[in-house]
């Protein structure tokens, strides 16, 4: 499997609803960044699956090298 490619070195601030799905891009090539439209297809990524019991904000990912995806673990300040 290739590396994702880099979207954006600073994370995405989402206001996510309570039991909504959100569908977050793994592979970096997406267009809708932090979000899926499908780019994977062909590459052996898969987009993470997203929804929380609550209404909150998080921070996503988009430099792709998270240890916990699809969640910002501060990575890209070290890219």
């Amino acid at each position: 499997m290739n590396l994702p490619q880099i979207a954006s070195k600073l994370p995405s601030k989402i206001e996510i609803q309570a039991h909504k799905r959100y569908v977050w891009c793994s592979c970096g090539l997406s267009m809708k960044q932090p979000y899926c439209d499908g780019g994977h297809k062909g590459t052996g990524f898969k987009p993470i699956i997203i929804q929380e019991s609550e209404n909150k904000t998080i921070f996503l990912c988009n430099c792709k090298k998270t240890s916990n995806s699809p969640y910002c673990d501060g990575t890209h300040n070290n890219l």
